[in-house]
């Protein structure tokens, strides 16, 4: 049987990205002076104009407009004639405290309620919700082919045009992958879409030249491109246009391409700028760490887990493995044996990942998983899940 599955990603310069990017910036910075913090902060813009704004509360004391200017810098914004620029944007910065009926919740969990209780119930989550942690066999990184392809393109994007190989290139880029899958297994590619922004010099016709040798040629790999392939380069013409100046940027707009790129479902809650008290962020770290382990240990080739919380509440009330009839075991006892192995409280979450440290930048452009050096990416649970294969 013969489908097809597409996913898409995003170069750091496009809006959204860019939102993204202040965002966990200012996190960071947060969390090196004090890892306690609570903080849940976003980013709007457009034109040359952004707003940061949102909930923190910490003794750290930063400057969110300053970083925003340099990571506006870093990313290539820093010509005025592009229609925004680090230098020339007026930056609004709005941030207030989080509310006390929240914190109540997170400080004090339900369970911990009129009552001494240990450390791992002491936390509550920060919210209600669903979130969800995917991993399967189709690439060494455990991730999606389709999306991992579509990172790709969009990091050679960034690299030929800040290495100057490709000069005229500007921040603002989109990639698209869809791969076709013959009998479960990717077999091809059927479609490549590569969208670029460039400054007013370069032709057509030269920039799909460049884009297809230096780019798609670069990173896709061979054995999977052939004469059917269809190739879409800058497919209006001409981008010219682009970054705040052709459209607005919000954090936490692009969720999938943070993610799975759509090859699982997901609960709606952005992570970039929340502190790890965020069940949003913290938890779906968690179910791509548990996902991971379980595929990495050969109970499944493919696993979605889904975990659901209440705000000021520690324990999950509903841990889900579905492995898409994979499974060595069936989905009803792999997920007995997640809530066995694996503590999924918000405290022993941020135990167990470490949270607690100044990670978050990295994640906030070409995806959060499939990166090494992420503590959810590891897999050292590998082999205490593997004994369930032996008691079959």
């Amino acid at each position: 049987m013969r489908r097809v599955f597409t996913s898409e990603s995003i170069t750091e310069g496009h809006p959204d990205k860019v939102c993204d990017r202040v965002a966990d910036a200012v996190l960071d910075a947060i969390l090196r002076q004090d890892p306690d913090a609570r903080v849940a902060c976003e980013c709007a813009v457009k034109d040359n104009y952004m707003l940061i704004m949102g909930e923190i509360t910490s003794a750290a004391r930063i400057d969110a407009e300053k970083i925003a200017r340099e990571k506006i810098r870093e990313i290539g914004y820093t010509d005025d004639k592009l229609g925004f620029s680090a230098d020339g944007c007026t930056i609004d910065v709005r941030l207030g405290r989080q509310s006390g009926d929240i914190a109540l919740g997170v400080d004090r969990s339900f369970e911990c309620k009129g009552e001494s209780c240990n450390l791992s119930d002491r936390i509550g989550a920060g919210d209600q919700g669903m979130m969800y942690g995917y991993a399967c066999t189709e690439t060494p990184e455990y991730m999606p082919l389709a999306l991992m392809l579509s990172h790709k393109l969009c990091k050679r994007l960034e690299e030929v045009r800040k290495s100057g190989l490709l000069p005229y290139l500007r921040p603002d880029g989109k990639g698209q992958v869809s791969v076709e899958y013959e009998n479960g297994r990717p077999s091809r590619i059927a479609a490549v879409v590569l969208s670029a922004q460039h400054d007013e010099s370069v032709s057509a016709e030269t920039l799909r030249g460049d884009l297809k040798k230096h780019v798609i040629g670069a990173v896709l790999p061979e054995e999977l491109l052939d004469g059917d392939t269809v190739y879409y380069i800058n497919p209006t013409g001409r981008f010219e246009i682009g970054g705040p100046a052709g459209d607005s940027g919000l954090t936490g707009r692009k969720i999938i391409v943070d993610t799975y790129g759509g090859r699982c479902p997901h609960g709606g809650g952005s992570f970039s700028g929340k502190d790890p008290t965020k069940v949003d962020r913290s938890a779906a770290y968690m179910a791509r760490y548990v996902s991971k382990n379980v595929v990495a240990a050969g109970l499944a080739e493919e696993c979605v887990l889904e975990l659901a919380y209440a705000i000021g509440v520690a324990h999950p009330v509903s841990v889900y493995a579905d492995t898409r009839g994979t499974g060595k075991l069936p989905d009803g006892v792999l997920s007995e044996i997640v809530k066995k192995e694996f503590d999924l409280r918000p405290y022993a979450i941020i135990e167990t990942l470490d949270l607690k440290k100044p990670v978050y930048e990295r994640t906030s452009v070409y995806g959060h998983f499939g990166k090494e050096g992420l503590s959810w990416e590891r897999t050292d649970r590998v082999n205490d899940l593997k004994k369930y294969l032996d008691e079959r």
